[in-house]
């Protein structure tokens, strides 16, 4: 499992829905649905450093696989989440989401599902 690396989201599907389904603000929601981001992930063993870049914001995010961390939303809301690898992927946990990171060839595809939502989010190493 290699995720490190600097990546550019170049797809996504139903991002709006997702985005309304975790009750961002719409303006929040008309921001990002014009906002391709670049992300960045480091690792170290079991640690990882994952940097959002958007011309409007940078968000720095680090956890451990296995230990509980506190994230922060697009919006300013603090969650607590759980990764953890499982057969190549990273899956993360919430109250309200479940995220399925993987690698499918060159691509870094993530899989967000939120009650009846699934958004998917494609990414080139650059």
């Amino acid at each position: 499992m290699d995720f490190s690396g600097t990546w550019k989201v170049y797809s996504e599907e139903n991002l709006e829905g997702f985005l309304k389904v975790v009750g961002a603000p719409e303006m929040v929601v008309k921001m990002r649905k014009e906002v391709k981001p670049v992300l960045v992930i480091e690792q170290s063993g079991r640690d990882f450093t994952y940097t959002m870049k958007t011309p409007v914001c940078t968000k720095v995010y680090s956890f451990s696989l296995g230990k509980e961390s506190e994230m922060t939303a697009v919006d300013g809301r603090k969650f607590k989440c759980t990764v953890r690898e499982e057969n190549g992927k990273l899956i993360a946990e919430t109250e309200k989401f479940t995220s399925v990171r993987e690698i499918q060839g060159g691509d870094m595809v993530e899989t967000i599902t939120a009650g009846p939502v699934t958004f998917i989010s494609r990414s080139k190493r650059v």
